[in-house]
């Protein structure tokens, strides 16, 4: 006997998918809705912000290595 809630064995078998890997998907597919934008174009909005990110972490650093010009 199987209670209402478990499910019988799906036809194909699903991937296991990481919480945080599905929860990417789903604020693409967010993101596209919104923006009216294609998949290819959400990863490239994506990529953008990204890049600009990581500019201004290293605009606010010091540099590594000093060298004093002679």
């Amino acid at each position: 006997m199987r209670w209402p809630w478990q499910m019988a064995s799906p036809a194909e078998p699903r991937m296991a998918v990481s919480g945080k890997a599905l929860e990417l998907e789903t604020a693409k597919e967010i993101l596209a809705e919104v923006f009216d934008a294609r998949p290819g174009e959400v990863e490239e909005m994506i990529q953008r912000r990204l890049e600009e990110k990581s500019w201004a972490k290293e605009e606010g650093r010091w540099p590594a290595t000093f060298i004093l010009s002679q």
